[in-house]
């Protein structure tokens, strides 16, 4: 067996397992951590015969660190060691290592919480944070402390330098570190890219660079399989006829075939480009890898709980993970990365990436903590999820029938959550296999549940989803393969009673009727005959980006949509026609009543009709005559409230009454404490319609009639006594001023305003104050002309300091006005001179 560099660290990692059951390993990629640590393990005493379970992030390196295992011991998978995955599993009756995908535990502690006959399981490549790691832990700790008697040992191994933080989550678990053995990597910069430049061009460019100038193979770091693809196709083309070069794309959806040949070592006399997504990062060994060309971007989807929709962003990589993709050069001799950006633009990189757990759609954790019997708050996360995220996802399982409301105001999971929780699909896609099998439809179900799973099986040619029915069941291929294998796997998990749709509907309206079991929100109405653009009833908009054969469809349930960066609207890309008529039928559930009275802008009146809505939109109206009064006033109060609180007569007057009122207000609570004074703000007053406007509008039937209300009237009945009078003694309307003239104040200002004539201050030492002294007013002195020579909260100073400079100007505008020497004895005056002058 082979030196790794993880071998130094290994009596460290026992010695922590022997003392303390909860460990943290930190070691680089490639270190050897995933090959040998599960084997280091397998004969611990504390482990005493009982098997070891390993998570890993991705199907593909599940299968590839099982394989790897298996050949440590000379054995094939599915004897010592195994694996279990979607589509796929190799275990036997002596399996004691089970290498597994993240969500397969997650399930698997539903059906065995005490996970009985495993002694230890093993997070491996956790620094990933991908959501199913994060649930997966939670769930396991949770487990852990409630129902084992023997104990379950947790090894978390990571390749970042994370370890604290997950040391603090497991109790202050002991760190084990290994430094691996990395050979010097040489970094070769790129320049910063241009706004909306492809990547492609650049990338193709610097492989071709790198072939030339440097020797072994080399492993490009890509967003996407669609970039893969592109670039596979145009190296194709610039190398043709060189055989000493093999391309290798590398993902998750390609053949079991294709992917070991991208792993495995290139055949003698040859090199190998490999095209990876980001699972080439940590999670795989490359063999014979010396030189990296990094595009520097990672595709990730960010999900937005305003609209219920996932948006696939392409985004920077963060330093470490630059960093990991540039030591996957350095493994086996000195090696070379070609970063295509600049280390200016380097050293504003993220330090580490995002947690899935807060970006992602939460509809799946939410539902498996449902059926745990949890709430968040219950269980040990290293990120909680997001309060937003989680309120979101609940909301549409309580939609999909999976949960409602107890007694107590808390959630509780029903029959249906339990059959839906049960099932290893996204909680829209389970409800619409239960639905599917109820209406006799399961096969149906099944083709259409793998379909929208697995990777799109046609490639252009339109966004209908019937059409990839059809090929479905007619065409060939690997990615078509894997979509019949896990359709069948959901047809074997199909059970229970059916019902009696075989028949009722036809494919096409039992296609449109399923996909709008799962996506209520994303049923879509045409916003103009033959346009691309359409309403959802969720309340957003989407659009098609090219012309499609659905555009003729008034009616469509949208399968699958969102937008890459960049992009301002929803894009459409699979879709079903939708025959409104099944809202008659299977669909009548989704169906609301609701009896509206709108205001017709045109007529400037009121109108009332009984609308059959689904969701936002609006299926069938019909005139409503008779309305009761209390229909009538709710409607208007929503008018006020769409229209503002503009559509009531406000006069200057009234607004000033206001703003004196919020003064008031404001300074009482500035003070630490309560306020007699209530809030009269313009947020407040629409929030409080039924306690001061609903009981005057009985006769407004026109928009003009708000016009004639009295709101003086209305508003003084928010104001009990004897506050009016103290409102008058506090905040006074106008103030009296040195030359016997009343200046009102303008409270709309901050703080409030007395303009007035410089004249009529003199004698006046200090700045008028209100509200008992506590507020100060700002002085707007004027000119004669009534123009503001100056603005001050401090008119003692302005006497004493800017006074000389002030009476200088104005003397030489208005000399036959009085500008005497001291302002403070002087004799006010509201006219040029005093009287007798």
């Amino acid at each position: 067996m082979n030196s790794l560099p993880i071998d130094e660290a290994l009596p460290a990692l026992r010695q922590a397992l022997r003392a303390r059951d909860e460990a943290v390993l930190e070691a680089p990629p490639g270190a050897g951590k995933t090959t040998r640590v599960p084997l280091a393990l397998l004969d611990e005493p504390w482990l005493a015969g009982q098997s070891i379970v390993m998570l890993e992030p991705r199907r593909l390196a599940a299968r590839a660190a099982a394989e790897r295992l298996a050949s440590e011991l000379g054995e094939k998978v599915g004897e010592t060691v195994g694996y279990r995955i979607r589509l796929d599993s190799r275990v036997g009756p002596r399996t004691r290592i089970e290498v597994v995908t993240e969500g397969i535990l997650a399930r698997r502690l539903q059906d065995d919480p005490a996970l009985e006959g495993i002694g230890l399981v093993i997070f491996d490549e956790f620094h990933e944070r991908s959501l199913d790691a994060d649930l997966a832990l939670a769930l396991t700790l949770n487990a852990r402390l409630l129902l084992r008697d023997e104990p379950l040992k947790l090894l978390l191994m990571s390749a970042t330098l994370e370890g604290a933080r997950l040391s603090s989550l497991l109790d202050d678990a002991p760190v084990v570190r290994s430094e691996g053995r990395m050979h010097p990597v040489a970094l070769r910069w790129g320049r910063s890219a241009q706004p909306g430049e492809r990547i492609e061009a650049r990338v193709v460019q610097t492989v071709a660079q790198a072939l030339e100038e440097e020797t072994g193979s080399v492993l490009v770091f890509l967003p996407g399989q669609a970039e893969i693809r592109r670039v596979d196709a145009a190296l194709a083309e610039q190398l043709d006829g060189r055989s000493d070069v093999l391309l290798c794309p590398l993902h998750g959806e390609l053949e079991l075939s294709a992917q070991r040949a991208a792993i495995e070592p290139a055949p003698a006399g040859r090199r190998k480009v490999v095209l990876a997504t980001n699972i080439a990062e940590t999670s795989l060994t490359i063999e014979g890898v010396r030189v990296v060309v990094d595009a520097g971007l990672a595709r990730v989807p960010r999900f937005d709980p305003g609209s219920g929709m996932t948006r696939l962003e392409t985004r920077r990589i963060s330093r470490a993970s630059a960093t990991q993709r540039a030591g996957r050069a350095g493994r086996l001799e000195p090696g070379v990365c070609y970063r295509l950006w600049s280390q200016e633009q380097h050293a504003q990189l993220a330090a580490y990436g995002e947690a899935e757990i807060l970006q992602a759609d939460l509809a799946g954790v939410a539902l498996q903590l449902a059926r745990w019997g949890v709430e968040p708050d219950e269980l040990a996360w290293l990120d909680k999820p997001p309060a937003a995220a989680y309120a979101q996802a609940q909301a549409l399982l309580e939609r999909l029938g999976a949960l409602l409301r107890n007694a107590r105001g808390g959630w509780q999971l029903t029959a249906h959550g339990q059959a839906m929780a049960e099932l290893p699909a996204h909680p829209r896609l389970a409800h619409m296999l239960l639905r599917g099998q109820a209406l006799d439809i399961g096969p149906l179900a099944a083709d259409v549940a793998a379909l929208l799973v697995e990777r799109d099986i046609q490639r252009g040619g339109g966004a209908d989803l019937a059409l990839r029915l059809h090929q479905l069941q007619s065409a060939r291929g690997s990615g078509v393969q894997r979509v019949r294998q896990l359709s069948r796997q959901f047809r074997g998990l199909l059970r229970g009673p059916v019902g009696n749709g075989a028949g009722v509907l036809e494919e096409r309206q039992a296609l449109a009727a399923l996909l709008a079991f799962a996506y209520p929100d994303r049923v879509a109405r045409q916003r103009r005959e033959g346009g691309g653009e359409y309403r959802l009833a969720n309340g957003r908009a989407a659009q098609f980006g090219e012309p499609d054969a659905l555009m003729k469809e008034p009616w469509l349930v949208i399968a699958e949509l969102g937008s890459h960066q960049g992009q301002r609207e929803e894009r459409i890309y699979r879709a079903v026609a939708l025959d409104p008529a099944l809202f008659d039928g299977v669909l009548a559930e989704q169906v609301s009543q609701r009896d509206e009275l709108q205001w017709d802008e045109r007529e400037g009146a009121l109108r009332a009709e009984r609308q059959r809505r689904i969701g936002e939109l609006v299926l069938a109206r019909e005139p409503l005559p008779g309305l009761d009064d209390q229909a009538r006033a709710a409607a208007l109060l929503d008018l006020v409230r769409r229209k503002g609180l503009e559509l009531l007569p406000w006069t200057p007057e009234l607004r000033q009454w206001q703003a004196r009122i919020g003064l008031l207000r404001q300074l009482d609570l500035a003070s630490g404490g309560s306020s007699e004074w209530p809030d009269v703000s313009d947020a407040a007053l629409l929030e409080r319609l039924e306690d001061w406007l609903l009981p005057y509008i009985g006769k407004v039937s026109r928009l003009a009639h708000f016009a004639q209300l009295e709101l003086s009237g209305m508003l003084a009945t928010l104001l009990p006594w004897p506050l009016p009078q103290r409102l008058e003694e506090q905040a006074p309307v106008a103030l009296a001023v040195p030359s016997g003239s009343r200046i009102r104040l303008d409270y709309t200002e901050s703080p409030p305003v007395l303009a007035v004539r410089l004249q009529e201050l003199f004698g006046l030492a200090d700045t008028p104050r209100i509200a008992g002294g506590r507020q100060a007013v700002k002085l707007h002195l004027l000119s004669p002309a009534r123009r503001p020579v100056q603005v001050t909260q401090d008119l003692a100073s302005f006497w004493a300091n800017t006074y000389a400079e002030v009476k200088k100007d104005l003397k030489g505008r208005y000399p036959k006005h009085y500008w005497p020497d001291d302002p403070l004895v002087a004799e006010p005056t509201a006219r040029a001179k005093p009287r007798g002058q």
